[in-house]
């Protein structure tokens, strides 16, 4: 008969085994493998609340290793999660909790969303940064509200990936004393041995990186990665690596070590071989031993003692200092202070000021009413215009600052960003980089949308109208590439009142942004805020039209290019043609809005319509219709001042009158 905690262990690898067995679908080797790492670190060190996943001050687990799902699914079962053993039995299934891949928001204790490798850990570094600000900002002497830890169980693939490296990076520079990664170093990737392809030495790596490391030689070795786990908690200066070696596959006599445990079911004999030789005395699915069960479910009085320890803590806190604790229930909700709106910066009409830098005012408004709103830039801060005023920046040992300095990683801003989304008490999250790098990003970006997470992707220099950097620098694709994700609200303002409209609807959303920026001046437009800022919530609306309200054509535009639009219909007036203009600013919150609201908008009476906009044309026919005329940039850009690339690409006020006149004479 083993021991308990053998028991314990080799319940995680049956469940693994079977539910990956009956969905004949999955990866079984992680889960074996790593089962006595996870185990050791739910039962002896993480704290959490089965019964309220979402205690604000649990430890986070990330597993990096998404495709080791099952390791994860079987912890949560077994824990009292609210996930079920038929949820197991039917994992990968349609709309069942336990997806290929653990998904945040599906599943009761998943964290975040994981599966493209490297996007967990540096999410967790994100997390980890929440953590460090926050405590800061919130724990007063005698009062620690704010006091966890974060770990994430990592892979070979992961550590292969730039997206780990760069936060990773980034974590060790700022001192993430609360950060621990778990190596799971099993020597073995999907395609065969890791050394065919990962020969660096991890641990001098990560120490020059500024991370503490430490190795437990055998992966089975329940009390050293207890005690490797508990140095790393001891520490404050530093996060931590502990590489475990590990056997994957752990138990099947004939896959155990090799790419043959990875990514396939082990195969009903297999299976039956491996329950053999790891003791288990039946053959039965789905056994789950009583003895073990009970074991693994002390976890939900010990996590309901935790939570109502740091309860009363919280309350003490609360009592003593009243504003915090209003400051902590808004931020905790996403919200700002109240009369923001009526703080947000205002402009005269005439004036020429490019909206990054209309941004960047108004951004500072809103991070006067929620102090943790905090967000950074890839080394561009001078050009996004997205610092805090008067804030302190990140640097080395020092990651509780308002103003994030990435340095050049794009793609760890991303992913750090949706962490300090996903840890909660951080008010909308941003980053900021030029538009063309949001590529750099984008992985990122998708997972954030995914999850739909409050974040803000701020992007700078946003069009051809960049200029003389040339096409490297211009994006043409990415407006159109963002407008097809899902869940994820893309803004182009086309001024600086359009900007804070922006911003004010960006404040009341659920779902992750992008806001698009010029570089360039660009001119107010005439009218009143309160009746733009409305336009923007809308996402498109009338920005001008003849007197007489009759129309012959309309022109719509984004950004840069409805002050275009709207010189051509002063042309076209000229001649007695009558023009609405239509601003669209956010094409998802129009697509929101009532049919009545977009006809109104876009009469389907009017059949002549012509778009410009300073991007790929790809997509403006659902608006323009079959006989419109869709004016934009279908090329790579060119090096010259932008005013002459607009004109050599016809974005200009002429062209567009002509085209409006073609449809005419037709």
């Amino acid at each position: 008969m083993p021991d308990l905690t053998t028991l314990a262990i080799n319940t995680i690898r049956t469940l693994s085994m079977d539910a990956v067995q009956k969905a004949n679908s999955g990866h079984p080797g992680l889960p074996m493998g790593a089962a006595p790492l996870a185990y050791t670190l739910w039962m002896r060190h993480l704290r959490f609340n089965p019964r309220n996943p979402g205690w604000h001050n649990r430890d986070r687990f990330v597993l990096s290793a998404g495709h080791g799902s099952m390791l994860l699914y079987s912890l949560l079962y077994l824990t009292g999660f609210d996930v079920s053993l038929d949820d197991l039995k039917n994992f990968r299934q349609w709309g069942s909790p336990t997806p290929g891949h653990p998904e945040h928001g599906d599943t009761a204790g998943v964290e975040t969303t994981t599966g493209p490798l490297g996007q967990g850990a540096a999410t967790a570094v994100g997390m980890a940064l929440a953590e460090a600000f926050l405590a800061r900002h919130f724990n007063r002497d005698g009062h620690n509200v704010v006091d966890h830890h974060t770990y994430a169980l990592v892979s070979d693939g992961d550590l292969m990936e730039g997206v780990c490296l760069e936060a990773a990076a980034l974590a060790g520079h700022w001192g993430l004393g609360k950060l621990i990664y778990l190596y799971d170093d099993n020597e073995v990737t999907l395609d065969g041995a890791a050394d065919m392809i990962f020969s660096e030495d991890i641990a001098l790596r990560f120490e020059a990186m500024g991370w503490h490391v430490s190795r437990v030689i055998d992966g089975k070795d329940v009390a050293a990665i207890d005690e490797a786990i508990e140095k790393a908690k001891d520490l404050t200066d530093k996060p931590s690596l502990i590489a475990v070696r590990t056997i994957i596959g752990y138990g099947s006599p004939n896959k155990q070590g090799s790419s043959a445990a990875h990514g396939s079911p082990l195969g009903e004999d297999e299976v039956a071989l491996a329950k053999q030789t790891l003791g288990w005395g039946t053959t039965d699915k789905f056994h789950v031993p009583g003895d073990a069960l009970e074991h693994f479910r002390s976890a939900l009085d010990t996590g309901a003692a935790a939570e109502a320890e740091w309860q009363n803590r919280f309350q003490t806190w609360r009592a003593a200092c009243p504003d915090l604790a209003a400051e902590w229930e808004r931020a905790t909700a996403g919200e700002f202070a109240p009369g923001w709106r009526a703080a947000l910066p205002s402009w005269e009409a005439g004036a020429s000021i490019a909206t990054r830098n209309a941004g960047g005012e108004a951004l500072n408004v809103l991070a006067r009413f929620a102090p943790t709103m905090i967000g950074g830039d890839a080394d561009l801060a001078g050009s996004t215009k997205t610092l805090i005023d008067g804030a302190a920046n990140t640097g080395p040992g020092q990651p509780a600052e308002r103003n994030l300095r990435f340095g050049v990683r794009e793609h760890a801003m991303g992913a750090i960003v949706n962490g300090l989304a996903l840890h909660g008490g951080i008010v909308k999250p941003y980053s900021a980089t030029f538009f063309t790098f949001s590529d750099y990003m984008r992985p990122a970006i998708r997972l954030g949308a995914l999850m739909n997470l409050p974040t803000v992707y701020v992007f700078t220099h946003d069009s051809i109208g960049l200029g003389e950097d040339g096409p490297t620098h211009q994006p043409v694709e990415h407006l159109m590439s963002l407008r097809v994700m899902p869940n994820l609200h893309v803004f182009r303002p086309a001024d600086a009142t359009e900007t804070a409209g922006a911003w004010a609807a960006i404040a009341e959303l659920d779902h992750p942004a992008a806001i698009v920026l010029s570089r360039q001046n660009l001119p107010v437009l005439a009218g009143n805020d309160e009746g733009i800022h409305e336009g923007v919530a809308r996402g498109a609306y009338i920005l001008s039209e003849h007197e007489s309200g009759d129309i012959d054509a309309i022109i719509m535009a984004s950004g840069s290019e409805v002050s275009i639009a709207l010189d051509a219909a002063g042309l076209l007036e000229e001649a007695d043609i009558r023009v609405r203009v239509v601003s669209m600013p956010c094409w998802e919150l129009f697509e929101a809005q009532d049919d009545d609201y977009k006809e109104s908008v876009l009469p389907p009476t009017v059949t002549r319509r012509v778009s410009i906009e300073a991007g790929a044309t790809l997509g403006w026919s659902k608006y323009i219709g079959a006989s419109g005329i869709a004016i934009g940039v279908d090329r790579f850009g060119a090096s010259a001042p932008y005013t002459k690339i607009y004109e050599a690409f016809g974005l200009t006020p002429g062209h567009v009158a002509e085209a409006v006149n073609s449809l005419l004479d037709a």
